[in-house]
């Protein structure tokens, strides 16, 4: 059941551009609000997952069709911190 929740959260990163963004700004606290969600993950896995450096997320969405991403209202919320149009 554990290695089920790892995957849906590492693809909740990959397909929610809101949930990145947050990432972005601070994985652990991104991280523990999966797991407030209802996401079961315990320490090992709450502090792995924290530890996942952004950039890898943001190339594996490049890779990523985005018919499969979630669509995000907030203007450039996949855009890396510092980074502007």
């Amino acid at each position: 059941m554990t290695q089920k929740n790892v995957e849906m959260v590492l693809g909740r990163l990959i397909t929610d551009g809101e949930l990145r963004r947050r990432f972005r700004r601070d994985p652990a606290a991104a991280v523990e609000e999966l797991a407030a969600s209802g996401i079961e993950l315990n320490p090992v896995e709450r502090r792995a997952l924290a530890e996942i450096d952004p950039r890898v997320l943001e190339k594996m969405v490049s890779a990523l069709s985005p018919r499969l991403q979630r669509v995000s209202f907030h203007p450039m919320a996949d855009e890396p911190e510092g980074r502007s149009a």
